[in-house]
């Protein structure tokens, strides 16, 4: 009797969670914009609670989050530290107009400037926003400020720093802009070193090579559109970074890239400008991911991971030079919730954790064991063409199964769907895949665990990814 009582309250939960859901899908059609990222499939997951390297939908099934909000969720969901962190805010400054100062402001900024003279050698100072894209927009600024206006700027193809309309002018697919006006300040895109797609026969060290000499040629000649070499001047101030391209694909450059470039863009006064919203904060096993590259970078832009997914914060480091008070004084840029105390006491917190924690030696070890799992994989099914990593941002390229290298943006599309289901079976219990989508062709998984993902999880997600690459595969 307690059998049949249990299995009807069941029924009746899954009935009544059923309606709710319509509920809410009918309200969301009908009042939320559709301009955001939701709609890229037909019927977007609902939610209802996260923790760790999970999160949960009305159901209460588990679907391990491989991407955790595109690499925002570093320590995991629901961190303790951290959530206490901003408890302890919310008692005590939560708000403050960003005119006046709060502690965790000041010992945020000495936090990261410290750091980056350590690390590069150079003084800075910080200035703080709220996203991602804010922060690129108020590097531009800066750069335009030190470069006497100069509004001309390098980017790279398949780079991608945002969808405000100054982040739009420097990221470089065109579907973000095509919508919204001629872009006469429209980056000039250079090629990135894919080597996977790059030309054949070529070592990575060969193909990053290769594409800073044909950077480096247009500067060979007046003619070549960039150069004045009567004046020794450039029409383009700076060159935007990312040293793992994110959106892109998660392509990771060989070692001699950035520093040949480097070498290009000094001898010619173009700044650097590094974006690490999405690669910062140890995702690849370093605070910064420029660091594997052993370059010092005159502007980093930051974000995301900062406060783990919590209170948004994001904001720029940049040398003395370029923002010290007389270079840029008081009312540069603005924005109403920079710096605020809940985001700055959570990214205090959180950069706390990076001191205290070997974060180095974890992400190297958690990202070479979940590689030598995906290298695995791709000897075992055709769709895999290619899988690289750098710590914990790992790639996983799917391609046609006939050739394992012409791009396949429908296996994906369809593996994603399939993911969140939430019907893969391993030990017994049912689990749903959150994955996400980047590169050139829409046809990569990028991987983004919690850096607190246990060994146990990443096998885990191995199993799944097993059963998945399987039920996608054409017969």
């Amino acid at each position: 009797m307690l059998d049949r009582q249990t299995e009807v309250g069941r029924q009746t939960e899954v009935a009544t969670s059923v309606a709710e859901c319509t509920r809410l899908r009918e309200l969301e059609e009908t009042y939320c914009s559709h301009g955001d990222t939701v709609h890229y499939t037909q019927e977007p997951k609902i939610f209802e609670r996260c923790e760790g390297s999970f999160i949960y939908d009305d159901e209460d099934r588990a679907f391990l989050d491989l991407q955790m909000w595109y690499s925002a969720v570093n320590f995991g969901y629901a961190n303790p530290r951290l959530n206490e962190a901003m408890r302890r805010q919310l008692d005590r400054l939560p708000q403050v107009a960003s005119q006046y100062l709060h502690r965790e402001k000041i010992e945020l900024a000495a936090e990261i400037a410290e750091g980056a003279l350590a690390r590069f050698g150079h003084k800075g100072r910080v200035h703080f926003n709220v996203g991602g894209a804010q922060a690129i927009e108020d590097s531009l600024k800066l750069v335009r400020n030190a470069c006497d206006g100069k509004s001309l700027m390098f980017a790279f193809e398949g780079g991608y720093h945002g969808r405000t309309l100054g982040a739009s002018a420097i990221t470089s697919s065109y579907r973000y802009r095509r919508r919204f006006g001629h872009f006469g300040e429209r980056a000039h895109f250079i090629p990135f070193p894919y080597h996977f797609r790059g030309p054949r026969g070529m070592t990575k060290e060969e193909h990053g090579h290769h594409c800073v000499q044909q950077f480096a040629r247009l500067f060979e000649s007046e003619y070549n559109g960039v150069w004045d070499p009567k004046a020794g001047k450039c029409e383009y101030a700076a060159f935007y970074v990312e040293p793992i391209q994110g959106t892109g694909g998660y392509v990771i450059p060989p070692p001699n890239f950035f520093p040949e470039l480097k070498e290009v863009l000094d001898r010619h006064g173009i700044l650097l400008v590094v974006d690490e919203i999405q690669m910062g904060f140890y995702r690849t096993g370093k605070l910064w991911s420029i660091e594997h590259f052993g370059v010092a970078p005159d502007i980093i832009v930051f974000g995301k991971a900062l406060t783990n997914g919590l209170n948004p914060l994001s904001g720029l480091w940049a040398r003395e030079a370029l923002i010290n008070p007389q270079a840029f004084p008081p009312g540069s840029t603005h924005s109403t919730f920079n710096a605020n105390p809940l985001g700055t006491a959570v990214a205090l917190e959180a950069m706390r954790m990076m001191q205290e924690e070997d974060f180095a030696t974890s992400v190297a070890e958690k990202g070479a064991h979940f590689l030598d799992g995906l290298k695995e994989l791709k000897a075992k099914h055709a769709i895999v063409g290619d899988v690289d990593g750098l710590g914990l941002a790992l790639r996983v390229e799917i391609c046609e199964p006939h050739d394992s290298f012409t791009p396949s943006k429908a296996i994906v599309d369809r593996m994603v769907d399939e993911a969140l289901k939430g019907d893969l079976v391993h030990g017994g219990e049912r689990f749903g895949l959150v994955l996400d989508i980047g590169g050139y062709h829409k046809n990569v998984i990028t991987l983004a665990p919690s850096l607190t993902i246990s060994h146990a999880e990443i096998d885990l997600a191995l199993a799944l990814m097993d059963q998945l690459f399987t039920r996608v595969t054409p017969r």
